[in-house]
Protein backbone atom coordinates (compact mmCIF):
# COMPACT_ATOMS: atom_id res chain seq x y z
CA UNK A 1 0.00 0.00 0.00
CA UNK A 2 0.96 3.28 -1.00
CA UNK A 3 0.12 5.94 2.00
CA UNK A 4 -0.52 9.36 0.27
CA UNK A 5 0.93 12.30 2.49
CA UNK A 6 1.99 14.43 -0.05
CA UNK A 7 0.66 15.66 -3.87
CA UNK A 8 1.82 17.87 -6.54
CA UNK A 9 -1.53 19.06 -8.53
CA UNK A 10 -0.91 20.82 -11.93
CA UNK A 11 -3.36 20.43 -14.39
CA UNK A 12 -4.27 21.89 -17.89
CA UNK A 13 -7.77 19.62 -17.97
CA UNK A 14 -9.40 20.82 -14.51
CA UNK A 15 -12.25 18.98 -14.76
CA UNK A 16 -13.25 17.95 -11.37
CA UNK A 17 -10.35 19.11 -9.94
CA UNK A 18 -11.37 20.74 -7.57
CA UNK A 19 -13.76 18.06 -6.15
CA UNK A 20 -10.63 15.68 -6.21
CA UNK A 21 -8.71 17.95 -4.21
CA UNK A 22 -11.18 18.62 -1.81
CA UNK A 23 -11.76 14.58 -1.13
CA UNK A 24 -8.02 14.55 -0.75
CA UNK A 25 -7.94 16.97 2.37
CA UNK A 26 -10.09 14.80 3.96
CA UNK A 27 -6.90 12.74 4.57
CA UNK A 28 -4.81 15.55 5.81
CA UNK A 29 -2.57 15.03 2.82
CA UNK A 30 -0.12 18.47 1.71
CA UNK A 31 -1.09 19.93 -1.29
CA UNK A 32 1.78 21.29 -3.56
CA UNK A 33 0.24 23.21 -7.44
CA UNK A 34 1.35 25.68 -9.58
CA UNK A 35 -0.23 28.60 -11.19
CA UNK A 36 -3.79 28.44 -12.43
CA UNK A 37 -3.94 25.03 -11.40
CA UNK A 38 -3.19 26.56 -7.60
CA UNK A 39 -5.13 29.76 -8.01
CA UNK A 40 -8.35 27.83 -8.80
CA UNK A 41 -7.87 25.67 -6.20
CA UNK A 42 -7.78 28.37 -3.63
CA UNK A 43 -10.76 29.47 -4.92
CA UNK A 44 -12.47 26.59 -4.29
CA UNK A 45 -11.50 26.79 -0.51
CA UNK A 46 -8.24 23.99 -0.56
CA UNK A 47 -5.45 24.69 1.33
CA UNK A 48 -2.60 24.87 -1.47
CA UNK A 49 1.40 25.31 -1.08
CA UNK A 50 3.06 26.88 -3.77
CA UNK A 51 5.60 24.56 -5.36
CA UNK A 52 7.98 27.77 -5.48
CA UNK A 53 7.44 28.27 -2.28
CA UNK A 54 8.22 24.49 -1.48
CA UNK A 55 11.10 24.32 -3.42
CA UNK A 56 12.46 28.20 -2.54
CA UNK A 57 13.10 28.57 -6.51
CA UNK A 58 10.83 30.98 -8.86
CA UNK A 59 8.64 29.97 -11.21
CA UNK A 60 11.23 31.05 -14.48
CA UNK A 61 11.31 32.03 -18.10
CA UNK A 62 7.32 33.02 -18.76
CA UNK A 63 6.57 29.68 -16.80
CA UNK A 64 8.44 27.47 -18.45
CA UNK A 65 10.67 25.80 -15.86
CA UNK A 66 7.86 25.56 -12.69
CA UNK A 67 8.56 21.58 -11.26
CA UNK A 68 12.13 20.98 -13.09
CA UNK A 69 13.84 21.05 -9.23
CA UNK A 70 15.59 18.65 -7.09
CA UNK A 71 13.25 18.65 -3.91
CA UNK A 72 10.33 17.23 -6.70
CA UNK A 73 12.08 14.67 -8.44
CA UNK A 74 14.29 13.78 -5.24
CA UNK A 75 11.05 13.45 -3.56
CA UNK A 76 9.38 11.40 -6.35
CA UNK A 77 12.18 9.19 -7.20
CA UNK A 78 13.39 7.99 -4.23
CA UNK A 79 13.19 4.81 -3.26
CA UNK A 80 11.87 4.49 -0.13
CA UNK A 81 13.31 1.23 0.99
CA UNK A 82 16.61 2.29 0.08
CA UNK A 83 18.92 3.71 3.16
CA UNK A 84 20.95 6.00 0.98
CA UNK A 85 18.43 7.90 -0.91
CA UNK A 86 16.98 8.02 2.48
CA UNK A 87 20.06 9.95 3.77
CA UNK A 88 20.81 12.02 0.90
CA UNK A 89 16.80 12.99 0.67
CA UNK A 90 16.88 14.26 4.74
CA UNK A 91 20.57 15.87 4.05
CA UNK A 92 19.35 17.88 1.15
CA UNK A 93 15.73 18.68 2.72
CA UNK A 94 13.47 16.80 0.77
CA UNK A 95 10.22 15.32 1.72
CA UNK A 96 8.63 12.64 -0.24
CA UNK A 97 5.89 13.00 -3.09
CA UNK A 98 3.02 10.49 -2.71
CA UNK A 99 0.62 11.42 -5.30
CA UNK A 100 1.11 13.45 -8.74
CA UNK A 101 -1.91 14.39 -10.47
CA UNK A 102 -0.97 15.77 -14.07
CA UNK A 103 -2.13 16.18 -17.33
CA UNK A 104 -0.53 18.24 -20.23
CA UNK A 105 -0.49 21.20 -22.59
CA UNK A 106 -3.02 20.47 -25.01
CA UNK A 107 -1.00 20.07 -27.53
CA UNK A 108 -3.54 18.16 -30.05
CA UNK A 109 -6.18 20.50 -29.32
CA UNK A 110 -4.19 23.16 -30.70
CA UNK A 111 -2.82 21.72 -33.91
CA UNK A 112 -6.23 20.96 -34.82
CA UNK A 113 -7.15 24.66 -35.66
CA UNK A 114 -7.00 25.32 -39.00
CA UNK A 115 -3.61 26.54 -40.48
CA UNK A 116 -2.31 26.69 -36.74
CA UNK A 117 1.28 28.99 -36.11
CA UNK A 118 3.99 26.92 -35.59
CA UNK A 119 5.63 28.78 -32.44
CA UNK A 120 1.94 28.44 -30.89
CA UNK A 121 1.75 24.75 -31.69
CA UNK A 122 5.49 24.57 -29.89
CA UNK A 123 4.89 26.73 -27.17
CA UNK A 124 2.22 23.63 -26.08
CA UNK A 125 4.48 21.69 -26.16
CA UNK A 126 4.74 20.44 -22.29
CA UNK A 127 8.25 19.96 -20.98
CA UNK A 128 7.78 19.34 -16.75
CA UNK A 129 4.57 17.51 -17.48
CA UNK A 130 5.96 14.56 -19.41
CA UNK A 131 9.12 14.39 -16.94
CA UNK A 132 7.05 14.19 -14.09
CA UNK A 133 4.87 11.73 -15.25
CA UNK A 134 7.57 9.69 -16.52
CA UNK A 135 9.48 9.56 -13.18
CA UNK A 136 6.83 8.81 -11.07
CA UNK A 137 5.44 6.01 -13.39
CA UNK A 138 9.22 4.82 -13.11
CA UNK A 139 8.76 4.86 -9.06
CA UNK A 140 5.05 3.70 -9.22
CA UNK A 141 5.72 1.10 -6.18
CA UNK A 142 6.37 4.05 -3.94
CA UNK A 143 3.97 7.00 -6.20
CA UNK A 144 0.61 7.23 -7.00
CA UNK A 145 0.38 9.16 -10.75
CA UNK A 146 -3.21 10.62 -12.17
CA UNK A 147 -3.55 11.50 -15.40
CA UNK A 148 -7.33 11.30 -16.30
CA UNK A 149 -10.06 12.87 -14.77
CA UNK A 150 -11.92 10.23 -15.11
CA UNK A 151 -9.97 8.12 -12.42
CA UNK A 152 -10.89 10.60 -9.78
CA UNK A 153 -13.82 9.35 -8.19
CA UNK A 154 -12.68 5.77 -8.04
CA UNK A 155 -9.36 6.71 -6.27
CA UNK A 156 -11.24 8.63 -3.46
CA UNK A 157 -13.20 5.51 -3.14
CA UNK A 158 -9.79 3.52 -2.52
CA UNK A 159 -8.37 5.98 -0.30
CA UNK A 160 -11.34 5.98 1.92
CA UNK A 161 -11.65 1.95 2.08
CA UNK A 162 -7.75 1.97 2.25
CA UNK A 163 -7.61 4.48 5.16
CA UNK A 164 -5.55 7.28 2.65
CA UNK A 165 -3.51 4.59 0.87
CA UNK A 166 -3.53 3.58 -2.76
CA UNK A 167 -2.61 -0.35 -3.82
CA UNK A 168 0.31 -1.58 -5.57
CA UNK A 169 -2.43 -2.93 -7.87
CA UNK A 170 -3.46 0.33 -8.99
CA UNK A 171 -0.52 2.46 -9.06
CA UNK A 172 1.12 -0.08 -12.23
CA UNK A 173 -2.23 0.02 -13.46
CA UNK A 174 -2.07 3.78 -13.62
CA UNK A 175 1.93 3.98 -14.06
CA UNK A 176 1.08 2.05 -17.48
CA UNK A 177 -1.54 4.12 -18.44
CA UNK A 178 0.72 7.24 -18.07
CA UNK A 179 3.06 5.88 -20.12
CA UNK A 180 0.78 5.26 -23.04
CA UNK A 181 -0.58 8.85 -22.32
CA UNK A 182 2.86 10.52 -23.07
CA UNK A 183 3.81 8.01 -25.51
CA UNK A 184 0.52 9.58 -27.50
CA UNK A 185 1.44 12.76 -26.25
CA UNK A 186 5.20 12.42 -28.10
CA UNK A 187 3.38 11.15 -30.62
CA UNK A 188 1.99 13.95 -31.97
CA UNK A 189 4.39 16.17 -31.71
CA UNK A 190 6.68 13.94 -33.78
CA UNK A 191 4.05 13.13 -36.47
CA UNK A 192 3.77 17.32 -36.46
CA UNK A 193 6.65 18.42 -36.53
CA UNK A 194 7.62 16.07 -38.67
CA UNK A 195 5.17 16.94 -41.56
CA UNK A 196 7.07 20.11 -41.79
CA UNK A 197 10.55 20.00 -44.31
CA UNK A 198 12.67 22.75 -43.58
CA UNK A 199 11.84 24.75 -45.95
CA UNK A 200 8.19 25.39 -43.59
CA UNK A 201 6.44 23.24 -46.58
CA UNK A 202 4.13 20.98 -44.85
CA UNK A 203 3.92 17.09 -46.03
CA UNK A 204 1.29 14.37 -45.84
CA UNK A 205 4.28 11.38 -45.44
CA UNK A 206 6.67 12.58 -42.90
CA UNK A 207 9.61 10.66 -42.20
CA UNK A 208 8.77 8.61 -39.36
CA UNK A 209 5.21 8.34 -38.42
CA UNK A 210 3.39 7.04 -35.31
CA UNK A 211 0.18 5.73 -34.73
CA UNK A 212 -1.22 5.81 -31.12
CA UNK A 213 -4.29 3.53 -30.50
CA UNK A 214 -5.95 2.09 -27.20
CA UNK A 215 -7.42 -1.52 -27.16
CA UNK A 216 -11.29 -1.30 -27.13
CA UNK A 217 -12.02 -4.44 -26.20
CA UNK A 218 -10.36 -8.43 -26.74
CA UNK A 219 -11.94 -10.09 -29.31
CA UNK A 220 -13.04 -14.20 -28.69
CA UNK A 221 -10.78 -14.93 -31.61
CA UNK A 222 -9.23 -13.28 -34.80
CA UNK A 223 -10.56 -14.47 -37.97
CA UNK A 224 -10.45 -18.08 -36.95
CA UNK A 225 -10.89 -19.79 -33.71
CA UNK A 226 -7.06 -20.53 -33.34
CA UNK A 227 -5.83 -16.98 -33.79
CA UNK A 228 -6.34 -14.48 -30.91
CA UNK A 229 -7.35 -10.96 -31.59
CA UNK A 230 -7.90 -7.42 -29.96
CA UNK A 231 -9.74 -4.54 -31.01
CA UNK A 232 -7.52 -1.39 -31.13
CA UNK A 233 -9.17 2.25 -31.90
CA UNK A 234 -7.06 5.67 -33.03
CA UNK A 235 -6.56 7.89 -29.97
CA UNK A 236 -8.65 11.27 -30.75
CA UNK A 237 -10.37 10.05 -33.90
CA UNK A 238 -13.06 12.18 -34.56
CA UNK A 239 -15.05 11.28 -37.77
CA UNK A 240 -18.12 8.86 -37.21
CA UNK A 241 -16.76 5.16 -37.79
CA UNK A 242 -17.19 1.53 -36.59
CA UNK A 243 -14.05 2.92 -33.84
CA UNK A 244 -16.13 5.34 -31.89
CA UNK A 245 -19.13 3.85 -32.28
CA UNK A 246 -21.42 1.98 -29.37
CA UNK A 247 -22.84 -1.66 -29.02
CA UNK A 248 -26.00 -1.01 -27.53
CA UNK A 249 -27.18 -4.87 -27.80
CA UNK A 250 -26.16 -8.43 -28.22
CA UNK A 251 -23.55 -10.61 -29.01
CA UNK A 252 -20.01 -9.68 -28.27
CA UNK A 253 -18.13 -8.58 -31.68
CA UNK A 254 -16.03 -10.48 -33.72
CA UNK A 255 -12.88 -8.94 -36.02
CA UNK A 256 -15.18 -9.98 -38.89
CA UNK A 257 -18.36 -8.58 -37.37
CA UNK A 258 -15.69 -5.23 -37.12
CA UNK A 259 -13.98 -5.32 -40.64
CA UNK A 260 -17.36 -6.03 -42.41
CA UNK A 261 -19.72 -3.30 -40.35
CA UNK A 262 -16.84 -1.10 -41.30
CA UNK A 263 -17.17 -1.71 -44.94
CA UNK A 264 -21.35 -1.51 -44.65
CA UNK A 265 -20.58 2.09 -42.84
CA UNK A 266 -18.23 3.38 -45.62
CA UNK A 267 -20.20 2.58 -47.68
CA UNK A 268 -23.68 4.18 -46.63
CA UNK A 269 -21.19 7.55 -45.64
CA UNK A 270 -20.69 8.37 -49.16
CA UNK A 271 -24.32 8.96 -49.84
CA UNK A 272 -26.49 12.16 -48.77
CA UNK A 273 -30.13 10.74 -49.88
CA UNK A 274 -31.51 8.10 -46.88
CA UNK A 275 -29.56 4.91 -48.08
CA UNK A 276 -29.24 1.34 -46.69
CA UNK A 277 -25.92 -1.42 -47.52
CA UNK A 278 -26.24 -4.90 -46.75
CA UNK A 279 -22.46 -6.30 -46.88
CA UNK A 280 -21.46 -9.58 -46.53
CA UNK A 281 -17.73 -10.99 -46.04
CA UNK A 282 -16.64 -7.28 -47.12
CA UNK A 283 -18.60 -6.58 -50.01
CA UNK A 284 -21.90 -4.88 -50.56
CA UNK A 285 -23.97 -7.49 -51.62
CA UNK A 286 -27.09 -4.61 -51.75
CA UNK A 287 -27.77 -0.99 -52.10
CA UNK A 288 -30.70 1.23 -52.23
CA UNK A 289 -31.63 4.56 -51.64
CA UNK A 290 -35.42 5.78 -50.97
CA UNK A 291 -37.46 8.50 -49.23
CA UNK A 292 -38.03 5.53 -46.74
CA UNK A 293 -35.96 3.80 -44.41
CA UNK A 294 -37.53 1.11 -44.53
CA UNK A 295 -37.55 0.79 -48.29
CA UNK A 296 -34.16 1.42 -48.50
CA UNK A 297 -33.77 -1.58 -46.58
CA UNK A 298 -36.22 -3.72 -48.93
CA UNK A 299 -34.55 -2.67 -51.72
CA UNK A 300 -31.54 -3.28 -50.87
CA UNK A 301 -32.19 -7.06 -49.67
CA UNK A 302 -33.72 -7.42 -52.69
CA UNK A 303 -30.44 -7.22 -54.73
CA UNK A 304 -29.53 -10.71 -52.92
CA UNK A 305 -31.68 -12.26 -50.36
CA UNK A 306 -29.90 -15.03 -50.06
CA UNK A 307 -26.83 -13.21 -49.64
CA UNK A 308 -28.57 -10.86 -47.07
CA UNK A 309 -29.04 -13.64 -44.40
CA UNK A 310 -26.77 -13.15 -41.96
CA UNK A 311 -25.40 -10.32 -43.23
CA UNK A 312 -24.59 -6.65 -42.09
CA UNK A 313 -26.52 -3.85 -42.47
CA UNK A 314 -26.11 0.06 -42.09
CA UNK A 315 -27.96 3.33 -42.53
CA UNK A 316 -27.17 6.62 -43.00
CA UNK A 317 -30.52 7.76 -41.17
CA UNK A 318 -32.17 6.59 -37.74
CA UNK A 319 -33.66 3.26 -37.54
CA UNK A 320 -37.10 3.48 -37.10
CA UNK A 321 -40.32 0.89 -36.17
CA UNK A 322 -41.13 0.13 -39.38
CA UNK A 323 -37.80 -0.92 -40.05
CA UNK A 324 -37.14 -2.85 -37.09
CA UNK A 325 -39.68 -4.92 -37.81
CA UNK A 326 -38.16 -5.94 -41.31
CA UNK A 327 -34.96 -6.04 -39.73
CA UNK A 328 -35.99 -8.41 -36.81
CA UNK A 329 -38.12 -10.86 -39.53
CA UNK A 330 -34.20 -12.28 -40.26
CA UNK A 331 -30.98 -13.58 -39.38
CA UNK A 332 -28.37 -10.33 -39.52
CA UNK A 333 -25.07 -10.18 -37.76
CA UNK A 334 -24.71 -6.67 -37.21
CA UNK A 335 -26.92 -3.10 -37.39
CA UNK A 336 -25.42 0.01 -37.53
CA UNK A 337 -27.66 3.30 -37.66
CA UNK A 338 -26.95 6.66 -36.46
CA UNK A 339 -29.93 6.49 -34.13
CA UNK A 340 -33.10 3.91 -33.05
CA UNK A 341 -36.46 5.29 -32.42
CA UNK A 342 -37.23 3.94 -29.09
CA UNK A 343 -39.83 1.39 -30.34
CA UNK A 344 -37.39 0.36 -32.82
CA UNK A 345 -34.98 -0.58 -30.08
CA UNK A 346 -37.76 -2.22 -28.53
CA UNK A 347 -38.60 -4.60 -31.44
CA UNK A 348 -35.12 -5.25 -31.77
CA UNK A 349 -33.90 -6.25 -28.32
CA UNK A 350 -35.92 -9.74 -29.00
CA UNK A 351 -33.19 -10.46 -31.00
CA UNK A 352 -31.01 -10.79 -28.02
CA UNK A 353 -27.16 -12.07 -30.46
CA UNK A 354 -28.18 -9.22 -33.18
CA UNK A 355 -25.62 -6.67 -32.55
CA UNK A 356 -27.24 -3.55 -32.50
CA UNK A 357 -24.52 -0.36 -33.18
CA UNK A 358 -24.86 3.44 -33.10
CA UNK A 359 -22.91 5.85 -34.70
CA UNK A 360 -22.03 9.49 -33.55
CA UNK A 361 -24.21 11.64 -36.25
CA UNK A 362 -23.22 11.12 -39.79
CA UNK A 363 -21.25 13.54 -41.95
CA UNK A 364 -22.35 15.17 -44.96
CA UNK A 365 -19.32 14.85 -46.58
CA UNK A 366 -16.62 12.44 -45.85
CA UNK A 367 -13.11 13.80 -44.55
CA UNK A 368 -10.27 13.81 -46.21
CA UNK A 369 -7.17 11.79 -44.37
CA UNK A 370 -4.52 8.81 -45.05
CA UNK A 371 -6.07 4.91 -45.93
CA UNK A 372 -3.41 2.31 -44.02
CA UNK A 373 -2.90 -1.16 -45.36
CA UNK A 374 -1.05 -3.35 -43.24
CA UNK A 375 1.91 -5.63 -44.50
CA UNK A 376 4.06 -8.19 -42.62
CA UNK A 377 6.97 -5.84 -40.82
CA UNK A 378 5.49 -2.42 -42.17
CA UNK A 379 2.23 -0.15 -43.96
CA UNK A 380 1.35 1.42 -47.15
CA UNK A 381 -0.24 4.93 -46.40
CA UNK A 382 -1.96 6.53 -49.05
CA UNK A 383 -5.16 9.12 -49.46
CA UNK A 384 -8.64 8.21 -48.76
CA UNK A 385 -10.31 7.77 -51.17
CA UNK A 386 -12.63 10.76 -51.25
CA UNK A 387 -14.59 12.90 -53.40
CA UNK A 388 -16.82 10.40 -55.81
CA UNK A 389 -19.46 12.74 -55.58
CA UNK A 390 -17.39 15.22 -58.35
CA UNK A 391 -16.07 12.79 -60.99
CA UNK A 392 -19.04 12.98 -63.34
CA UNK A 393 -18.13 17.00 -63.72
CA UNK A 394 -15.88 15.85 -66.16
CA UNK A 395 -17.75 12.89 -67.70
CA UNK A 396 -16.79 12.69 -72.09
CA UNK A 397 -19.15 10.54 -73.59
CA UNK A 398 -17.37 8.90 -76.73
CA UNK A 399 -20.07 6.50 -77.79
CA UNK A 400 -22.99 7.52 -80.45
CA UNK A 401 -25.62 7.52 -77.96
CA UNK A 402 -25.58 9.53 -75.01
CA UNK A 403 -26.86 7.95 -71.36
CA UNK A 404 -30.70 9.38 -71.09
CA UNK A 405 -31.36 11.28 -67.69
CA UNK A 406 -32.50 8.30 -65.52
CA UNK A 407 -29.82 5.65 -67.15
CA UNK A 408 -27.14 8.67 -66.26
CA UNK A 409 -28.91 8.86 -62.32
CA UNK A 410 -28.40 4.95 -62.29
CA UNK A 411 -24.84 5.14 -63.27
CA UNK A 412 -24.25 7.71 -60.40
CA UNK A 413 -25.34 5.48 -58.06
CA UNK A 414 -23.58 2.59 -59.19
CA UNK A 415 -20.63 4.41 -59.68
CA UNK A 416 -20.68 5.12 -55.72
CA UNK A 417 -21.49 1.37 -54.68
CA UNK A 418 -18.85 0.37 -57.17
CA UNK A 419 -16.37 2.02 -55.15
CA UNK A 420 -17.01 -0.34 -52.16
CA UNK A 421 -17.07 -3.47 -53.92
CA UNK A 422 -13.66 -5.08 -54.05
CA UNK A 423 -12.13 -5.11 -57.34
CA UNK A 424 -12.44 -6.24 -60.44
CA UNK A 425 -16.20 -4.61 -59.16
CA UNK A 426 -18.91 -4.39 -61.33
CA UNK A 427 -22.43 -3.45 -60.27
CA UNK A 428 -25.67 -3.69 -61.95
CA UNK A 429 -27.72 -0.70 -60.93
CA UNK A 430 -31.09 0.91 -61.32
CA UNK A 431 -31.46 4.78 -59.93
CA UNK A 432 -31.84 4.30 -56.17
CA UNK A 433 -30.56 0.35 -55.97
CA UNK A 434 -28.62 -2.41 -56.95
CA UNK A 435 -29.32 -5.37 -59.51
CA UNK A 436 -26.49 -7.22 -59.40
CA UNK A 437 -22.70 -7.15 -57.95
CA UNK A 438 -20.15 -9.12 -59.17
CA UNK A 439 -16.96 -8.69 -57.04
CA UNK A 440 -13.13 -9.64 -56.35
CA UNK A 441 -12.77 -11.17 -59.05
CA UNK A 442 -8.97 -11.97 -61.50
CA UNK A 443 -10.59 -11.10 -64.83
CA UNK A 444 -13.38 -8.23 -65.32
CA UNK A 445 -15.66 -10.35 -68.04
CA UNK A 446 -15.80 -13.28 -64.72
CA UNK A 447 -17.30 -10.29 -62.69
CA UNK A 448 -19.69 -9.13 -65.44
CA UNK A 449 -21.02 -12.98 -65.78
CA UNK A 450 -20.86 -12.88 -62.02
CA UNK A 451 -23.21 -10.04 -61.50
CA UNK A 452 -25.61 -11.47 -64.16
CA UNK A 453 -25.78 -14.92 -62.00
CA UNK A 454 -26.29 -13.24 -58.63
CA UNK A 455 -28.93 -10.60 -60.16
CA UNK A 456 -32.24 -11.57 -58.30
CA UNK A 457 -33.79 -8.23 -59.88
CA UNK A 458 -34.14 -8.00 -64.05
CA UNK A 459 -30.81 -6.67 -65.65
CA UNK A 460 -32.56 -5.62 -69.27
CA UNK A 461 -32.32 -1.74 -68.76
CA UNK A 462 -30.03 -1.49 -66.30
CA UNK A 463 -26.25 -0.39 -65.65
CA UNK A 464 -23.02 -0.78 -65.38
CA UNK A 465 -19.99 0.50 -63.04
CA UNK A 466 -17.18 -0.70 -63.66
CA UNK A 467 -13.87 0.36 -60.83
CA UNK A 468 -11.80 0.16 -63.74
CA UNK A 469 -11.10 0.35 -67.02
CA UNK A 470 -12.03 -2.62 -69.85
CA UNK A 471 -9.50 -4.10 -70.81
CA UNK A 472 -11.04 -5.96 -73.72
CA UNK A 473 -14.32 -6.17 -75.43
CA UNK A 474 -15.65 -9.38 -74.09
CA UNK A 475 -17.02 -7.76 -70.84
CA UNK A 476 -18.72 -5.02 -72.92
CA UNK A 477 -20.10 -8.64 -75.07
CA UNK A 478 -21.61 -10.00 -71.66
CA UNK A 479 -22.93 -7.04 -70.52
CA UNK A 480 -25.10 -6.44 -73.43
CA UNK A 481 -26.29 -10.25 -73.22
CA UNK A 482 -27.31 -9.19 -69.64
CA UNK A 483 -28.95 -5.80 -71.12
CA UNK A 484 -27.07 -3.46 -70.11
CA UNK A 485 -27.68 -0.27 -72.10
CA UNK A 486 -25.27 2.34 -70.14
CA UNK A 487 -22.40 1.80 -68.27
CA UNK A 488 -19.98 4.23 -66.62
CA UNK A 489 -16.04 3.57 -66.16
CA UNK A 490 -12.72 5.78 -66.05
CA UNK A 491 -11.19 4.88 -69.69
CA UNK A 492 -7.80 4.70 -69.92
CA UNK A 493 -6.67 1.52 -71.98
CA UNK A 494 -5.08 0.99 -74.69
CA UNK A 495 -7.63 -0.69 -76.19
CA UNK A 496 -10.58 2.14 -75.41
CA UNK A 497 -11.67 2.87 -78.82
CA UNK A 498 -12.38 -0.92 -79.64
CA UNK A 499 -14.22 -0.32 -76.00
CA UNK A 500 -16.18 2.51 -77.80
CA UNK A 501 -17.28 0.17 -80.56
CA UNK A 502 -18.38 -2.71 -79.00
CA UNK A 503 -20.60 -0.29 -77.02
CA UNK A 504 -22.00 1.51 -80.24
CA UNK A 505 -22.38 -2.11 -81.95
CA UNK A 506 -24.63 -2.92 -78.91
CA UNK A 507 -26.22 0.83 -79.00
CA UNK A 508 -25.10 1.32 -75.55
CA UNK A 509 -23.97 4.23 -73.72
CA UNK A 510 -20.90 4.70 -71.81
CA UNK A 511 -19.55 7.54 -70.02
CA UNK A 512 -15.51 7.52 -69.23
CA UNK A 513 -14.77 9.48 -65.70
CA UNK A 514 -11.48 9.52 -66.04
CA UNK A 515 -11.10 8.71 -62.11
CA UNK A 516 -10.45 4.89 -61.12
CA UNK A 517 -11.67 3.66 -57.77
CA UNK A 518 -10.04 0.45 -57.52
CA UNK A 519 -10.63 -1.48 -53.85
CA UNK A 520 -8.04 -4.32 -53.81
Amino acid sequence: MNKINRVIISVSDKEGISNFAKGLEEFDVEILSTGGTAKQLRDAGVSVMDISEYTGSPEILDGRVKTLHPKIYGGVLALRDNDTHLQQMQDNDMQPIDMIIVNLYPFEEVIKKENVDLMEAIENIDIGGPTMLRAAAKNYQYVTLVTHPEDYEDLLKELKKNNGSISAETNFKLAVKAFSYVSRYDAAISNFLGAIDPSGEKTKFPPSLTIHMDKKMKLRYGENPHQEGSFYVQSGFEEPCISNSIQLQGKELSLNNIYDTDAALEAVKDFKECACVVVKHNNPCGVATDESVVEAFLKAKACDPVSSFGGIVAFNREVDEATASELAAMFLEVVIAPGYSEKALELLSDKKNLRVMKTPELPLETAAGLDFKKVIGGALIQDRDTGINQDFDDMKVLTKRKPTDEELSALKFGWKVCKHVKSNAIVFAREGQTVGIGAGQMSRVDSVKIATIKAELPTKGATLASDAFFPFRDGIDEAAKAGITAIVQPGGSIRDQDIIDACDEHDIAMVFTGFRHFKH
